[in-house]
């Protein structure tokens, strides 16, 4: 058995497999059969639950089965995709196995949704000449089947039950896409950040493709004109050589300028969105905040960019609230406190209309700056002794159990307050109960309203299972330069350049929000 991560993939060791998911709420599964341009033929090339069976996919109650020997001749791949039953909330964490005639599973992949996704494209199964591979993908759409069906040649008209779709009509309309695709009216949040950034990682995927063919090309022509003895050297020769240095440069040429163009158009469309979004999303620099707040679905973590291609710089936003905890890579809690401090202005934006409770573990005094600005909305005095932790941490993590058990039990009411913990020099000073109960909070603390940011390392010398699991959930935000991030869609590596909290303390309470 394989245990994929994003953009891996493996020789198929079967011809018929099983596609299973799980997740923490319920979801749906469906699959398209597409030809080389990744879209559906007809819509008999799309498999749910109104329409069972195709050649060579079938659904058996929440279990795809396919068979490559039976697909149509012209297929090229099957996606396997999975959707929230209620298309109004975002799926969690997926859990994907796919399994041979014998059940034996072949491939694990799970995934987590990036910004809130209510459907996932998890698994490709595609033909490599006369074999079969399959790829893990976990490409999300915010907009759910809606948006993702049209996008692989499914026109739909209204969402079905279950979000799914009929199979007719004319499909949502997006407001960009830089590479012909399809459209979706959206306002101006998280979902419009993710839509420009999955856009600008295709169009960076794209020009990275072609650079690799034109080169790849190059070394296959240079390599054949050489490769007769009686024809490798004279005046044929030399021009065989420059003719193909010459496709080369012409295949790179067209790439690059298709980059441009798509990168004027993202770079047009992020200048006409940047004044229109809420404070926690917007840049420091923006209008709105010396605005009247207003709420958000995200928050602003930094911005993406890649020297090597150039290109827009692309606003790197997460949901609210957040799911998975943000873990801050450093052995230096002090140098990050610019960063912590501008998460939490932004997540004191996110909802002006409720209070925000925050607690701090500080063990180093890496905060003392910050914490002065905000008193106003601390829990209590920050935790600076280490003696302390367990206590702080055992109390959230009663609350969460207890408000799980509420949940599971239908009697469970929304929290009247956001809670922030910020965990600093984690490891280090800490206990391993404390690193279990964080890991309990990241499973339920989303119950009493609480995000967590965690600063720390956690490359420690003896292993820690809660530790590693811990890490494993969280999202890793570098402060080490040129360490690389990679998109969910085309896995394009960017470089992220965190916000940081001005440093003059009036213009710090003012985007906190706190004076």
């Amino acid at each position: 058995m394989t245990r994929l991560q994003a953009g891996q993939n493996v020789a198929l060791a079967a011809r018929a497999v099983t596609f299973q998911a799980q997740a923490d709420s319920a979801l749906d599964v469906c699959a398209l059969v597409v030809g080389e341009d990744l879209r559906c033929a007809a819509n008999a090339d799309f498999v749910f639950y109104n329409q069972t069976e195709t050649g060579g996919v079938r659904l058996s109650g929440a279990r795809l089965e396919v068979n490559v020997g039976e697909l149509r001749a012209d297929a090229a791949a099957v996606l396997l995709v999975v959707s929230a039953e209620d298309p109004r909330r975002a799926l969690g964490r997926v859990r994907t196995v796919l399994t041979d005639g014998e059940g034996e599973a072949l491939v694990r992949f799970d995934v987590e949704p990036a910004a809130g996704e209510s459907a996932l494209i998890c698994l490709e199964v595609y033909r490599r000449g006369e074999d079969w591979k399959v790829r893990a993908v976990g490409q999300g759409y915010a907009g759910g089947l809606p948006v993702l069906l049209p996008a692989h040649g499914i026109e739909v008209e209204d969402p079905g039950p279950h979000g799914a779709a009929d199979g007719s009509g004319t499909g949502p309309r997006r407001t960009h896409a830089p590479d012909g695709g399809p459209e979706v009216e959206v306002g101006y949040g998280l979902e419009r950040l993710w839509m420009i950034f999955e856009d600008a990682a295709r169009s960076a995927a794209a020009l990275v493709a072609a650079r690799d063919y034109a080169a790849r090309r190059l070394d296959e022509e240079l390599s054949a004109a050489v490769a007769d003895p009686a024809t490798r050297t004279g005046a044929a020769a030399e021009q065989a050589r420059l003719a193909a240095q010459r496709r080369a440069e012409e295949l790179t040429a067209t790439a690059e300028a298709d980059h441009r163009r798509d990168s004027e158009q993202l770079i047009e469309e992020l200048a006409r969105t940047e004044p229109r979004l809420p404070p926690a999303l917007a840049a420091w620099h923006s209008p709105v905040w010396q605005r009247d707040p207003v709420p958000a679905d995200g928050i602003r973590i930094g911005e993406l960019h890649a020297p090597d291609r150039g290109g827009p710089r692309i606003p790197y936003c997460v949901p609210v609230p957040l799911t998975r905890p943000l873990w801050i890579d450093t052995e230096n809690p002090a140098a990050a406190a610019p960063v912590v401090g501008a998460l939490l202005a932004r997540l004191l934006a996110v909802d002006p209309a409720t209070p925000t409770r925050i607690d701090v573990i500080d063990l180093s005094g890496a905060y003392s700056a910050l914490l002065p600005a905000l008193a106003p909305v601390l829990a209590g005095p920050p935790v600076t002794d280490h003696t302390r932790i367990s206590e702080l941490l055992r109390s959230l993590t009663e609350r969460a159990e207890l408000a799980d058990m509420a949940y599971q039990g239908n009697a469970w009411t929304a929290p009247a307050e956001h809670r922030v913990l910020v965990v600093s020099d984690f490891p280090h000073g800490y206990q391993p109960i404390d690193a279990q109960r964080l890991h309990t909070l990241t499973a339920c603390g989303d119950l009493i309203g609480l995000s967590i940011i965690v600063v720390g390392t956690d490359e420690i010398p003896m292993p820690d299972e809660a530790v590693a699991a811990l890490s494993q959930h969280a999202r890793h935000l570098p402060t080490v330069a040129e360490t690389p991030m990679f998109d969910p869609w085309t896995g394009s590596a960017w470089q992220l350049e965190l916000d940081v909290l001005p440093r003059d303390p009036r213009q710090a309470a003012r985007l906190l929000r706190t004076e």
